[in-house]
């Protein structure tokens, strides 16, 4: 299994509004490529003066399903993003593999 993790700082004053297209919109359009089998936001813990920081992991069955939603879809889906959020948040993405499946 390899988990696309994308760790995400919003300003506060966009927050909810991003928060609520996170949820409704971007996040059900990345799992309806059909190239990741499950989701999860994680919300990080801690007092962070320049925004809010998230953590959202895509998890794929394997190397080649992943590259292939970064080929086919990533663009496009992170184009979305900036269109309507650009300049107050930062994003940085981390690719993992699953060593311990539980």
């Amino acid at each position: 299994m390899i988990v696309y993790n994308v760790t995400v700082n919003i300003d506060h004053d966009a927050h909810d509004a991003w928060l609520a297209w996170m949820q409704e919109e971007h996040i059900p359009r990345v799992m309806a490529t059909a190239l990741f089998v499950q989701h999860r936001m994680l919300k990080v813990l801690a007092n962070d003066e320049g925004g809010i920081t998230y953590a959202i992991q895509y998890t794929a069955p394997d190397m080649a399903h992943y590259e292939r939603y970064r080929d086919e879809h990533a663009h496009r889906l992170q184009a979305e993003a900036n269109d309507r959020f650009g300049g107050r948040f930062t994003a940085f993405r981390t690719l993992l593999q699953v060593v311990d499946p539980t």
